[in-house]
């Protein structure tokens, strides 16, 4: 099963230059705690969830309505392409400690979100949905 399969399409993005207020109510809206960041190009920026607000905006006494999202979010990020197996999303899920992996086309652009909920809900496959949340679970090390 190829990763387009089970993703979900159509996801909403926000800019580097919008403010994270923008980027809060927007999550609010959608009902979602990640976001992608696309830049003038369409091209993934970068990832923003609530918690990168929290942590690297608000916890610092930063003002919402002027802090960039640039500013908080994450560059790095983990992605797979949509003609990917499943099992090699899992596999990087489960390796990286991650619930989520933003999903790409063969030019580099973003077609979608592939979750620990959508191997859940659209694999039927109790093993693997197993290994990847007990991956995602084990405790890390502490950063410094």
């Amino acid at each position: 099963m190829q990763v387009k399969e089970i993703m979900t399409s159509n996801v909403a993005c926000v800019r580097p230059d919008d403010t994270i207020q923008q980027a809060a109510r927007q999550m609010r809206d959608l009902d979602v705690g990640p976001l992608p960041v696309c830049g003038d190009d369409d091209r993934l920026a970068g990832m923003i969830t609530d918690r990168d607000i929290v942590i690297r905006a608000v916890a610092e006494g930063r003002d919402p309505k002027s802090t960039r999202v640039r500013e908080a979010m994450t560059e790095e990020i983990l992605f797979c392409f949509e003609e990917d197996d499943v099992d090699d999303a899992a596999r990087t899920m489960r390796e990286r400690q991650v619930r989520r992996l933003v999903v790409l086309n063969s030019g580099k652009r973003l077609v979608g979100i592939v979750a620990l909920g959508d191997l859940a809900t659209d694999t039927g496959d109790r093993e693997q949905l197993g290994e990847v949340l007990e991956g995602v679970s084990e405790p890390s090390t502490p950063s410094p």
